[in-house]
């Protein structure tokens, strides 16, 4: 889906309603749930094996999800706000909490993403941020250089507040 596939309408769901996910080591959907499936706007059968970035909206900054993968590919967990687009081109904000699922030697076989509804202020807070990440980079005509500028960005900011990403997160 392209940019000019953007309906600028904004999805919400309830504060006591979780949009569950599981993909496999690949990232490609194995699991989604009711609210998941109501969000993204797609069916069962169209989004299982699907690569999860179906729902990437392209105002999310790469080096976000770069941060992620580098997180839980370490098999580490990570909380993030992150920008979802639907099926229809509508958009929804999340808090999400992403985790992996080891095999008994401790190898990685998946991934489970839990996500709440965000706060408002905390919303608007990384849409600033993110808008300034996504600036770095569209601001390489390289592309791997712009991820590289703004991943370099985004943790110079948090050297400076002295803070992990994920405390960074929890204070927006």
């Amino acid at each position: 889906m392209a940019r000019e596939h953007l309906t600028g309408v904004e999805r919400t769901f309830g504060a006591n309603e979780i949009i569950v996910s599981k993909t496999d080591a690949k990232g490609r959907v194995i699991y989604a749930n009711e609210v998941f499936l109501r969000m993204a706007g797609f069916t069962e059968r169209e989004i299982l094996g699907q690569p999860h970035s179906i729902i990437r909206h392209p105002d999310m900054p790469r080096c976000v999800f770069k941060l992620l993968w580098d997180t839980i590919s370490a098999g580490q967990e990570i909380f993030a706000y992150v920008l979802n687009r639907s099926k229809n081109g509508d958009h929804y904000w999340v808090l999400a909490h992403v985790t992996p699922t080891f095999d008994p030697s401790g190898a990685i076989v998946s991934y489970h993403s839990s996500r709440r509804a965000p706060r408002r202020e905390a919303v608007d807070k990384a849409a600033g941020l993110y808008a300034e990440l996504r600036s770095i980079e569209e601001g390489h005509a390289d592309r791997k250089a712009g991820l590289e500028a703004s991943f370099n960005a985004m943790l110079a900011k948090l050297q400076g507040l002295g803070v992990p990403y994920d405390e960074f997160v929890f204070a927006l």
